[in-house]
């Protein structure tokens, strides 16, 4: 019987470019256009959901929604090799008043006219190709200040291989005086770092790759100074002056970042053809987007752990929140993202052979391994990438910055929904207490933070060279970086309650530990304003057993035996401004630290720890107008507390914007007022709700009992870690390793498989995270 609702067909609205249009797979489960069902795509709100007779996301956003039109999509594999078509798709119609579960819709003009905008609508999120997530790289100062190059034309013949080997490829062209060298070995790309030896005895740092430079003007640009990328907008110009003609030119070699993205694709190969692959509930993999393994290695730890499985995995908690109104789509909402993603791994539903699904679309493409291709994250990707400082989050590539982004979002997410209690997020928070006293006076100062991650120092001594020539460095004992943190040290101070400069003790302790503790090892030093990392192996206890006594808690303010510092104390000079620490103000410009970001450094910090300033150079050296003047108010702040100017919070307000909004704002952008404009107008989801959440953390009441447990003596033991290849946190790739019984499992984007003893031993002393569960 044909559709009696055909005529409504004409009231629906094609997408334009300003929709997301969701018609490779579901919004809240993995089924996509490749599952037997295909996936229903809504024409009025453009959400895709699933088919399929188990999860039917696209009845349940009908009868939440009441859009009653839909697109069925499958997709299929041309078996014929030859075809210029990839894949054969199947359409139809759907309309679900006549049928409880969508009735096909004829054959009509308006009809095939909605079908064609569906399917030639952009995806909601781009596919995960190397351009998407590409580094933005800027000029830096050496390339806006090459001389012009006045040589003369150089022949093409001395431009086919290195001047001082008969190399033809990974060649550099010098752009302040046009030498040729070869550059260094890369991803089995030949090299002898000739490029590198005629920058060391000239010093003409800008470079570019040849094979890289395009018609447009494009290249690939290395600076030896800066020891990075960078970009010439002058290139085209430069090379002229050499004799070469851009506009004859077409890419015909591989960029750095193409062979970084390379080794890692190459590497996670490697590994999956010398291990077993496993399968089941719990083992799932996850597509590499190109550099995403940093997001994958943490969140198949988070959800191997029973509080995010209780969370998010949960079908009477999911009806519950599914039945709720005012809520967002589910590809915006970041429950229904979180849930998707516990489904996914959790399930095993998508985690099974390659050959199954081979067997299914009858096409014999077994590759030469039995990975079965991992499920995308490109959904939770594209909604962090619309959340403030999410993209700033995906380019910074880094495993502890997400991790600690991520339990941010949830704990929002969660406040937004009005459920707390059920803060995954909690077993992570513990607190610390700083314990701060007066020589002289003996007065005492108490602090408690609160924090997630426990960061450790990891001093490299060197121990030896290798072969070929790179530094190792001597094991480090876990436990002697956790008591590095734990000791007492003496720092210069003025004290509140003598009024003068005089010596005073800091030592930080425990107010209280989590349910898991994690672990973060920092091994890098800075070159050149570059974090590298260094290769130090850090010893773990016996049998892999964190163990605490009681001496590593603090108990807070001894009454009757203490006497507390004064909170109103402001330090001398005021109208002079802060007096830094001039011992760790030498210590951080001698490594090369420009003398307004140690000063911002040790104001962001306690002002008296040359390694927790340093920190905070490393975290902070790309923020925007990190190099500007300190605001006056900044400058005269007294300790713990932060000024602002009022004639700027007025005049910000002025917009609409409340007391506490401008605050959080100025907060975030160093006081700059441009900045501080431009962040309340493109972070309209993340204002603080009242001025208590923008006050500095000094002077925000604590509460009376620290989050985690204060039970002792506690036991932790290792669950999982992750490590790190590649020369910096920003550049390269992370696998993830997590208990399961005895044994450890491999987790390396799409590709879990058993991991050997052996391999396990070796790689835990070399790890950048650590996951501690409370025995």
């Amino acid at each position: 019987m044909s559709c009696l609702h055909l005529h409504q067909l004409a009231r629906l609205t094609p997408p334009n470019l300003s929709h997301s249009v969701h018609c490779e797979e579901c919004t809240q489960c993995f089924d996509d256009q490749d599952s037997p069902d295909g996936v229903d795509v809504c024409l009025l709100c453009f959400n895709g959901g699933c088919a399929g007779r188990s999860k039917t996301h696209a009845k349940r956003h009908v009868n939440k929604t009441g859009h009653l039109w839909t697109l069925n999509i499958k997709r299929r594999p041309n078996e014929a090799q030859e075809a210029a078509n990839k894949y054969t798709y199947a359409t139809m119609l759907k309309c679900w008043q006549c049928h409880a579960s969508g009735a096909p819709v004829d054959d009509t003009k308006v009809a095939r006219r909605l079908i064609r905008s569906i399917m030639r609508a952009p995806l909601p999120a781009p596919e995960p190709e190397f351009e998407h997530w590409r580094e933005v790289i800027i000029p830096c100062e050496h390339v806006l200040t090459t001389p012009p190059y006045n040589g003369g034309r150089i022949a093409p013949s001395d431009l086919a291989t290195c001047r001082e080997c008969d190399l033809g490829e990974n060649l550099w062209l010098c752009l302040t005086c046009g030498n040729l060298g070869c550059g260094r070995p890369q991803s089995g790309i030949e090299g002898n770092g000739h490029g590198l030896a005629h920058y060391n005895s000239t010093k003409h740092p800008v470079n570019v790759k040849l094979g890289t430079i395009t018609a447009e003007g494009g290249g690939d640009i290395h600076c030896y100074e800066c020891s990075d990328s960078t970009k010439d907008p002058y290139l085209s110009a430069h090379l002229a002056a050499f004799g070469i003609n851009v506009r004859t030119l077409s890419k015909t070699d591989k960029t750095m970042a193409e062979l970084q993205s390379e080794v890692n694709i190459k590497y996670s190969w490697s590994v999956g053809n010398v291990l077993e692959p496993v399968f089941g509930p719990g083992l799932t993999g996850l597509a590499e987007l190109d550099h995403s393994s940093y997001m994958a290695s943490i969140l198949q730890i988070l959800f191997a752990l029973p509080a995010f499985q209780t969370r998010y995995f949960n079908v009477a908690y999911c009806k519950w929140h599914e039945g709720e109104d005012m809520l967002p789509l589910p590809a915006q909402c970041v429950e229904c993202q979180m849930r998707k993603v516990a489904d996914g791994l959790l399930s095993g539903r998508y985690s099974h052979p390659v050959q199954d699904l081979s067997e299914q679309h009858k096409v014999q493409r077994i590759p030469s391994t039995q990975f079965r291709t991992g499920i995308k994250l490109a959904g939770l990707m594209a909604l962090i990438q619309k959340q403030p400082a999410g993209s700033e989050i995906m380019q910074g590539r880094d495993a502890e910055e997400f991790f600690t982004y991520l339990l941010d979002l949830v704990r929002k997410d969660g406040k937004r929904l009005g459920d707390r209690e059920r803060d995954p997020t909690a077993i992570f928070t513990y607190a610390t207490e700083q314990r701060l006293e007066c020589t002289k006076c003996s007065r005492v100062r108490y602090r408690t933070d609160n924090s997630d991650i426990l960061s450790l120092n990891v001093p490299g001594t060197p121990a030896g060279t290798t072969p070929e020539g790179q530094t190792t460095y001597a094991p480090v004992a876990l436990t002697s970086c956790i008591n590095d943190v734990l000791r007492a040290e003496s720092l210069e101070w003025t004290c509140p309650a003598c009024k003068e400069a005089v010596q005073g003790v800091k030592q930080t302790k425990f107010a209280s530990l989590p349910e898991v503790l994690v672990v973060q090892t920092k091994k890098y030093a800075l070159v050149n304003w570059v974090p590298g990392k260094l290769p130090i192996p850090v010893e773990l206890p016996e049998g892999d057993v964190l163990s605490f006594d009681e001496e590593v808690f603090g108990r807070g303010l001894k009454q009757g035996l203490e006497e507390e510092l004064p909170k109103d104390g402001a330090p001398a000079a005021v109208s002079e401004g802060p007096k830094f620490n001039e011992v760790i103000l030498g210590q951080l410009q001698e490594m090369g630290i420009p003398l307004i970001r140690a000063q911002k450094a040790l104001l962001a910090t306690s002002g008296v720890d040359a390694e927790e300033a340093l920190t905070w150079v490393v975290e902070h050296g790309e923020d925007p107008g990190i190099d500007d003047p300190i605001p006056t108010s900044l400058m005269n702040a007294p300790p713990g507390e932060v000024i602002y100017d009022p004639a700027t919070v007025e005049t910000l307000a002025s917009f609409g914007f409340t007391t506490g909004q401008v605050k959080k704002a100025l907060r975030e952008t160093q006081q700059n007022s441009d900045r501080a404009a431009e962040w309340l107008f493109s972070h309209p989801d993340d204002m603080a709700e009242n001025e208590d959440d923008v006050v500095d953390r000094a002077r925000t009441p604590k509460p009376a009992v620290p989050p985690g447990s204060m039970i002792a003596p506690p036991r932790f033991r290792l669950v999982a870690f992750i490590n790190h290849r590649g020369p910096s946190m920003h550049l390269g790739h992370y696998v993830a390793h997590i208990r399961r019984g005895e044994g450890w499992v491999l987790f390396n984007n799409e590709k879990v498989a058993r991991a050997d003893a052996e391999s396990v031993g070796e790689l835990k002393k070399m790890a950048y995270l650590y996951f501690f569960v409370r025995d």
